[in-house]
């Protein structure tokens, strides 16, 4: 049932061996295939074997399933632009999912505005502190670690560290905090986010509290998320054992540090700002706005624009033809669009060649609305944007309103 806690691992040996916490993960994707209970899974596999170069995939045969066995911190895929894609041209497709918080809360958020049944996705979270730019990467264990990027074959974020591990089994760490304050490390949404254990999904899966051993934590979110669970264990897919209370509250230490890390660097993101005037931080976001060539990359990257026809687009007659949105009516109107579902996903970041912090804005005016209306995106499939509905309150003071005027 929902809040039910095991550690799994499958009874394959070959998903076993090439799963890195006891192949979990990769058993409930293939058993959900194998069963029917899904006609897709969506999993992110290595390119030819290139950790620095996931790429996300549609998988319908049970058999490759294993193939995306493993972590990649050196892969931030958009998974829920692609989702949408999938869904959106097989709207009958059932599929299980693996993601990362921010995926799982923006595929919510788009069902909220009715462009996914989530009635047909399974949601298989995986615990997540970060992702790291391939670019960034490569560069970081040249510089930082001093090894070849290729001799890399695992990577983990680890007690405020992160260690790869080389093909020879030799394992090095650097304090992450120290990366980053260099510029490596982390992508800077991640830095802040402090959503790592993906309870909005329907299994959330990790490694925290399992001690070294090769066993997976999983926490049920849901009912779908019970169910499924239930049927892996019965079929014996699954092997599952009760965590001790000493492995809980290693999870919930771990837990707590990372958010504790995500609360220092929002601090320190936005310390200068906070106690700017209003024109001297209008004058700073204008500067960064005057670099915007409108490119359009962080609107088509965003898992949450979705429109067919634009508001940007010429052809709306917003703008005239054969022109470009005025230097600051581009990022506000995104901004617009955007501020109530903004999941800090950093991929408009990503694909901004003028190096905007674009994910430092959202994130600044999103955490200003939650702290107005109590909302936060991507967690509750039923708690819709605060600026879409009506409350029976405010629809009483309306009635009254027009009664007195009429």
């Amino acid at each position: 049932m929902k809040g039910d806690l095991y550690l799994a691992w499958s009874c394959d040996d070959k998903i076993r061996k090439m799963g890195e916490s006891g192949g979990a993960v990769t058993a409930l994707l293939k058993f959900a295939l194998e069963m029917r209970l899904v006609d897709a899974v969506v999993a992110v596999k290595k390119r030819n074997g290139n950790r620095y170069d996931g790429v996300l995939s549609l998988i319908t045969d049970p058999d490759e399933v294993v193939e995306s066995a493993g972590a990649l911190h050196f892969a931030p895929v958009n998974v829920a632009k692609e989702i949408h894609k999938y869904l959106d041209g097989a709207k009958d497709l059932k599929i299980a999912v693996t993601c990362k918080p921010c995926d799982c809360r923006a595929i919510i958020e788009l069902a909220k505005r009715g462009q996914i049944n989530m009635a047909n996705v399974i949601l298989i979270g995986l615990n997540c502190t970060g992702t790291v730019s391939p670019v960034v990467a490569e560069k970081m264990i040249k510089d930082e670690y001093h090894v070849n990027p290729e001799d890399v074959v695992g990577e983990e974020l680890d007690n405020g560290k992160l260690i790869i591990t080389l093909a020879d089994g030799v394992r090095i760490q650097r304090d992450l905090e120290e990366l980053e304050k260099k510029r490596y490390g982390r992508r800077e949404n991640c830095r802040r986010c402090s959503f790592n254990i993906p309870r909005m999904a329907d299994l959330a899966c990790g490694k925290w509290g399992t001690k070294g051993r090769k066993v997976t934590f999983i926490e049920v979110c849901s009912t779908k998320g019970s169910e499924f669970m239930a049927k892996a264990i019965e079929t014996g897919d699954l092997v599952v054992e009760t965590p001790d209370e000493e492995t809980l509250k290693e999870r919930e230490r771990k837990e707590k540090q990372a958010m504790e890390l995500a609360q220092r660097w929002e601090k320190r993101d936005f310390h200068g700002l906070k106690g700017l005037s209003y024109e001297t931080r209008l004058q700073y976001w204008m500067a960064y706005f005057n670099r915007c060539i409108k490119c359009f990359g962080c609107r088509d990257v965003c898992p949450l624009c979705y429109c067919q026809e634009c508001y940007l687009e010429p052809s709306r007659e917003f703008v005239q033809g054969g022109q470009t949105p005025p230097h600051l009516m581009f990022p506000l109107v995104r901004l617009a669009h955007v501020a109530d579902s903004c999941v800090n996903c950093g991929q408009c970041q990503d694909a901004c060649p003028m190096e905007i912090p674009l994910t430092r804005l959202y994130h600044m005016l999103n955490r200003e609305l939650s702290s107005m209306f109590g909302y936060v995106p991507g967690l509750d499939i039923g708690d819709y944007p605060p600026l879409t509905i009506v409350t029976p309150e405010e629809l009483h003071i309306e009635q009254v309103n027009v009664i007195g005027k009429s």
